[in-house]
């Protein structure tokens, strides 16, 4: 990950200290441990779609051993019930008295695992504490620990004994990842890692210090032109005639919500900062198109027939959509700004 001197050095080095650390255990998935950091100082969530074996449950517990927060992990199966995730209340005969056992979620970072596993009702479970990052247990609302993320996960190979996530619940992700198999030469440094003895991850960093690298990214400049980019990107996956797409008007059941602006443009905060810059470019935005986008798009009956996907579509509208007319000294304008 490059620095530049637009990040203060501080931050540049921690980000790249924590990194360095996750890479000494998680061999390769690049683009997907960038995607872990986007939503971590974004403060979003995390949909992964990916085969068993991929490292998911070892990244996440890789980060929360950086930044010494804790980490708990929850396997989703048909049997769960909603309490076992958040809590509930317990009476005690001894006392006469009733008390609140909280649940999992009370953890910095949460792994979800095969989350498609579970019922609706489950699955809904994680709404309030997604959006609110609060539970409210018999009238009485608590707090999570801060930062906090939630990473779900699914096999997109087995769908017998599996649930649809809900719309209301897949629009709380900040994003969706797809992740695939190692390389050859990623897959060899892997099986020489597993034989070797386990690599010891150091604490690089506090929960207190990510937060000041969440409060950072809110400092990030997002010129005008791009913000109303991202409003017009989104928008025309609901109306694509307006935006002189008129031929994928039958490709959309639903278009993306509001969320989906709001994410692009915090993802790409982030994602600037990562890159060791104090302003958002057009570059930003388009890497995290397809990941803020692919899960809150529906694809109409006729283009599921055609053989269409969503990143198809998507890479169309980013290639056919006008691009901002983007001030050409906008760096220069931050360095004043700076």
């Amino acid at each position: 990950m490059a620095t530049s001197t637009d990040a203060s050095p501080p931050t540049a080095v921690l980000m790249e200290q924590i990194l360095y650390e996750i890479k000494r255990v998680v061999v390769g998935q690049d683009r997907f441990l960038e995607r872990v950091m986007v939503a971590m100082l974004a403060q979003g969530h995390l949909l992964v779609e990916g085969v068993p074996g991929l490292a998911k449950t070892l990244t996440v517990k890789t980060l929360a051993a950086t930044v010494q927060g804790a980490f708990k992990r929850i396997q989703f199966t048909p049997d769960l019930v909603p309490a076992d995730l958040i809590g509930t209340r317990m009476y005690n005969q001894r006392t006469g008295e009733f008390s609140t056992t909280l649940g999992p979620v009370f953890t910095h970072l949460l792994l979800a695992d095969e989350i498609n596993r579970a019922p609706a009702k489950v699955q809904s479970a994680l709404l309030e504490v997604m959006q609110e990052r609060q539970v409210t247990i018999a009238g009485e609302t608590h707090k999570v620990p801060a930062p906090f993320l939630v990473m779900a996960t699914q096999n997109p190979i087995e769908t017998e004994g599996t649930y649809a996530l809900p719309e209301a619940q897949v629009d709380r992700f900040m994003m969706k990842v797809l992740i695939d198999y190692p390389s050859e030469e990623e897959e060899f440094v892997i099986a020489e890692r597993a034989l070797a003895p386990p690599v010891q991850v150091a604490a690089v960093a506090t929960t207190e210090q990510l937060a000041q690298l969440q409060a950072a990214v809110r400092t990030v400049y997002v010129d005008p032109s791009l913000l109303q980019y991202a409003v017009r990107l989104v928008a025309a996956t609901r109306n694509p005639a307006n935006y002189g797409l008129k031929d994928l008007t039958d490709a959309f059941a639903c278009g993306a919500s509001p969320r989906a602006t709001i994410a692009l443009a915090e993802g790409a905060q982030a994602l600037a900062l990562m890159r060791g810059r104090n302003y958002v470019l057009f570059d930003d935005l388009k890497d995290l198109a397809h990941d803020v986008l692919r899960h809150r798009i529906t694809l109409s009956y006729e283009a599921l027939a055609d053989g269409k996907n969503v990143d198809t579509l998507i890479s169309q509208i980013l290639i056919r959509l006008p691009a901002p007319a983007q001030s050409a000294d906008i760096t220069a304008r931050e360095a004043r700004r700076a």
